[in-house]
């Protein structure tokens, strides 16, 4: 099942450079409807989506025994941190030096320092992950960002063509394109872009002279990892190509913020990584040093660790296939996830039942869904989608229990959607887009 294509407003708009007010601020008067407490003004994205998963004790150990450190790490984190995260890379077909690592508190002062050290514009899949323009919109002023629409079998990834239409344009009406973000495998939609399209989008980034940041955030929660093929934009072209990796997706809690990126073994890659330091450093963003010792402890792959996320993995591939036929049985669309812990829905065909509660836009429909299923449901609109369509991002991890219990029992059940916790939280959500797709029908 596909999603459908954006309305034709969306799609005029494509390729062309946001306005920060249109696209990220509601209209006059419905900031103060969403509680900020929980979500957020439009203007920020919402968080990562939670594993919904206790603290694995082996990393809690780790943590606590360095939590009498004194020394802070310096800027782009240290030798041992380095070098744990060049294994890490290693032991998954990239290649990389402990000299081309820089590390920060988390994805997205890593990325904002890389944008400020590359200069010039940014090219973003549509829809892309929300944080990714929260860091462009920093540097509003001096920087520029464009949405590329994607293909329609996955997302994370512009389409090939409509790519060197955009850069084409941005340089005719006088932009300086710069950076093209991937995001492999993909939030928020799930979905993992097949080897020959990520090769073609490089190969006509790396032509029109862009360097690739490839978003491998989401790379060890693939749901069948021996199934799958996957191949990271760095294995077919290590010399253009910047990875970047936020061990909250798969390795730490996402409260523990750390996250590495491997820069090209190049005069270019360490001319940037130069650059991004001295951004670091202005900015003061240095992993706590209880955090790092916990993050260095994970990057080595130790068994405990590997195992939790494997079972995770597993565990988020089972719920997300329930919310994924909850959402067709209610006659809406949505990729079939295979990476992560969420699921990107099209409510466009429910259009009809949405619109007889009063919810014919995705801040809207937000709202709607965040107040019908007691948790937060961020709308299309926060991931670069026009607001007139649509969509949602639905997390897994709500749905894995209210208390710490319920979520251990989630992860070791041998059948976790038999769970009475688990199997109450979907029905709720079938219920709730179930009666959408009645309204729509009668």
């Amino acid at each position: 099942m596909q999603r459908t294509a954006p309305e034709d407003p969306a799609r005029a708009g494509e390729g062309t450079a946001p306005d920060p007010e249109q696209d990220s601020a509601p209209a006059s008067g419905r900031e103060d409807a969403a509680p900020a407490s929980d979500r957020g003004r439009v203007r920020h994205g919402p968080p990562a989506p939670d594993p919904g998963l206790p603290v694995l004790p082996e990393l809690a150990a780790v943590l606590a025994a360095a939590a009498g450190r004194t020394v802070s790490e310096p800027p782009g984190g240290s030798a041992a941190l380095r070098a744990a995260a060049v294994g890490h890379w290693r032991r998954r077909g990239i290649g990389v030096a402990a000299d081309d690592v820089v590390a920060a508190p988390g994805g997205p002062p890593l990325l904002f320092a890389l944008m400020a050290a590359a200069g010039g514009d940014v090219l973003l899949p549509r829809p892309c992950p929300a944080w990714w323009a929260a860091q462009v919109r920093l540097l509003a002023g001096v920087r520029s960002s464009f949405h590329v629409p994607t293909p329609a079998e996955c997302g994370g990834v512009p389409d090939p063509y409509a790519l060197l239409e955009t850069v084409t344009r941005i340089r005719a009406e006088g932009g300086r394109p710069r950076l093209l973000l991937l995001s492999v495998p993909d939030d928020p939609t799930a979905t993992l872009a097949p080897p020959e399209t990520v090769r073609a989008v490089c190969e006509v980034a790396l032509a029109e002279g862009l360097t690739v940041v490839s978003d491998e955030t989401w790379r060890d929660t693939v749901h069948r990892p021996r199934e799958t093929v996957f191949f990271s934009p760095a294995e077919m072209f290590p010399d253009h190509v910047v990875v970047l990796s936020d061990l909250a997706g798969a390795l730490t809690p996402t409260t523990w913020p750390v996250a590495v990126a491997r820069l090209p073994a190049t005069a270019a890659g360490a001319a940037l990584r130069a650059r991004a330091l001295d951004v670091l450093a202005a900015l003061g963003a240095t992993v706590p040093a209880p955090v790092a010792e916990a993050a260095a402890y994970a990057l080595h792959d130790p068994e405990p660790v590997v195992e939790r996320a494997a079972a995770a993995a597993a565990l988020h591939a089972r719920v997300q296939a329930a919310v994924h036929r909850a959402v067709l049985d209610a006659g809406a669309l949505a990729l079939p996830p295979v990476a992560g812990r969420h699921l990107y829905a099209d409510l466009g065909p429910l259009r009809e039942g949405l619109a007889e509660r009063g919810v014919t836009d995705s801040m809207e429909l937000e709202e709607y869904l965040t107040a019908r299923l007691d948790t937060p449901v961020p709308g299309g609109h926060r991931f670069g989608d026009s607001l007139g369509a649509l969509r949602v991002r639905l997390s897994t991890a709500p749905l894995l229990g209210a208390t710490p219990a319920q979520r251990t029992e989630s992860l070791t059940a041998r059948d976790p959607l038999e769970l009475p916790h688990l199997e109450q939280a979907l029905n709720h959500l079938g219920a709730a887009l179930a009666e959408l797709g009645r309204a729509r029908r009668t």
